[in-house]
């Protein structure tokens, strides 16, 4: 396999919201977003129909699907680390340096979110006290994983983040580890990200960062 922008963005997305079956040879990825499997299926030239994937007792849950065979995809997938059950084993990955960036954006589509909002707390002591709040935040269940995935970034830009540990409760069944960052930081991170308006990415987070993105990159 050659390393391209397309493929480094496609593995981002296997890495979170991919599986990889014991056969050996069929490749699964699983979204909310039916775009996001729509350009999944694209980039890699993938003719599979999209099936739908219930979650839940009472099935409240769909999400849209994509299984596919390919021995050669597989094996690639492997080398570079990736396994069945990868959510207790993930680590790190052999991901080029020129493709880190669209590994990630996969990654943040997959798994990862941005968070926008206006904070009027303190408006009742001064009506000018509002702030616009911005992060950016990495998931997994993995612990090697993200710290391996904060050292990447920190090497990249010289930005730190915070890795978070987040204990079970009702929505999440076992420990998750998140990877915070900041409004100051979000802002250099995301323009890295989002260094061209043709790259590949999911439209919903796109969206929350293009205020904050330069003008080169936002094509506006």
């Amino acid at each position: 396999m050659r390393w391209s922008t397309n493929l480094a963005y496609a593995v981002g997305l296997i890495t979170t919201d991919g599986c990889l079956s014991i056969d050996g040879r069929h490749i699964d990825l699983t979204s909310k977003d039916k775009d996001q499997i729509k350009t999944f299926a694209k980039l890699l030239n993938l003719k599979n129909k999209i099936g739908l994937k219930y979650s839940g007792s009472q099935k409240e849950k769909i999400y849209c699907r994509i299984q596919f065979g390919n021995v050669k995809f597989y094996r690639f997938l492997i080398k570079i680390g990736l396994s069945p059950h990868k959510s207790k084993t993930l680590g790190i990955l052999l991901i080029p340096n020129k493709f880190f960036r669209d590994f990630l954006r996969g990654h943040l589509d997959g798994d990862g979110c941005i968070i926008s909002y206006e904070d009027r707390y303190n408006t009742p002591i001064n009506p000018k006290y509002v702030y616009q709040r911005l992060m950016t935040y990495f998931m997994s269940a993995s612990k090697p994983h993200m710290e391996w995935l904060q050292m990447r970034i920190k090497n990249s830009l010289d930005i730190q983040g915070a890795l978070l540990k987040r204990k079970p409760n009702e929505e999440r069944y076992a420990t998750t580890w998140t990877l915070k960052f900041s409004k100051k930081e979000s802002i250099i991170l995301l323009n890295w990200l989002y260094y061209s308006p043709s790259v590949p990415y999911l439209k919903r987070k796109y969206r929350k960062a293009k205020p904050y993105l330069a003008s080169t990159t936002s094509g506006t």
